[in-house]
Formats: C-alpha cells, structure tokens, sequence
C-alpha cells in the first residue's frame, strides 16, 4: 500500500549536487524556458509551454494533483548555485497496484553531465523505501534515445512497444514502456 503520510508532509529529498524541493507557482518562468525549448520538447508530445501562464496551468494542476494523491513533482536545484535545473515527477500513481509513471525534464545546458541520474537515485529511493511503490514506468517516444539511455542505466527494462497508440499534433505515435520493479532498484548505481 502506498504510504498517504507524504501527501501531508512534502518529502524533500538531496543528493550531493542536488536539492530536489516541490515545483511550485513560482517556478513557472523556469518551467516555461525548458517546456517551451525545442531540443527539450522534440520527444515530448505535449503541448509547448510558450507562455508563463501555460506553465502557471501545468504547475497547479501538478499541485492538485498532489492534493489527489496522484502525483508528487519536485524541482531539481543545483545546491551550489541554487539553479533551477528541470524537473521530475511521480504521476497516474495507482494507490492499488503501488504503480507510478514517471517524467522528467532537465536544460539542455546541463544534459550529459550526471544531474538527472544523481536525481533519480534519491528519487527512487524514495519511491520505492517509503511511498512504497512496487514499480515504476516510463513511456517514452522511440526516437528518444537519451531517455532510453537514462532508464536503461538505471535498471529499467522494456516492457512494450506500442505502434501507434498515441495521438498527438494530427499524427498516431509509436510509444515504448519501460519499468523497474523495487526488487531490480539499486541505490548507488553507476
């Protein structure tokens, strides 16, 4: 069962660059710089966020999805210049098969430099040892292959791929599922 006590208590988490805190309101300019980027948004399928308002949206409907018990989203800040570097999110948590499907987004100003995979590792942790999930999925574009990378790294293992199953921008998509299981997570991973 998943552990409710953390929709009272927002759990802030930390690695050794990183302070992972709860997105809020405030952060909308941020969000709205990386959500509106083309090299972030290309495997994205969803709207771009190409005003502060757009983003004010999707920030409080993360929020009330929180109050709903659906999803927990945190900020990734660097600690030592207090950057607002992207974002990472538990949502569609499924209290009765302690499920959740996670998204992420990071500027591409700090791609391959290890910050979403140092994230990841509290995250997880945190996930799994006191949300209590069982397992966690990532859906992801095909062509996203610095996301497959990412999952792949941590464990994740694919599940399925789905032709065509999602229709965005007047095209049907192809969509690949991954998952880790708490049992195949391992704290500390290189």
């Amino acid at each position: 069962m998943i552990n409710e006590r953390y929709f009272k208590d927002f759990q802030l988490l930390e690695s050794n660059r990183l302070h992972l805190r709860k997105l809020e309101l405030d952060d909308a300019r941020e969000v709205q710089l990386i959500r509106s980027d083309e090299k972030v948004m290309i495997y994205m399928d969803s709207e771009r966020q190409v005003t502060i308002q757009h983003s004010e949206n999707f920030i409080s409907n993360n929020l009330k999805m929180y109050e709903e018990k659906t999803g927990i989203f945190w900020a990734i800040i660097e600690k030592s210049t207090n950057k607002f570097l992207g974002d990472f999110a538990f949502f569609k948590i499924d209290h009765k098969n302690s499920r959740a499907e996670i998204g992420y987004t990071l500027k591409p100003e700090f791609w391959g430099k290890g910050f979403m995979k140092e994230a990841m590792q509290p995250i997880f942790n945190f996930g799994f040892n006191d949300l209590n999930l069982h397992s966690l999925e990532a859906n992801i574009n095909p062509e996203n292959y610095k996301s497959r990378t990412i999952l792949t790294k941590m464990g994740f293992q694919k599940e399925a791929y789905f032709r065509e199953n999602y229709y965005y921008n007047g095209d049907y998509l192809d969509s690949e599922i991954y998952s880790l299981l708490k049992s195949e997570f391992q704290p500390g991973k290189k």
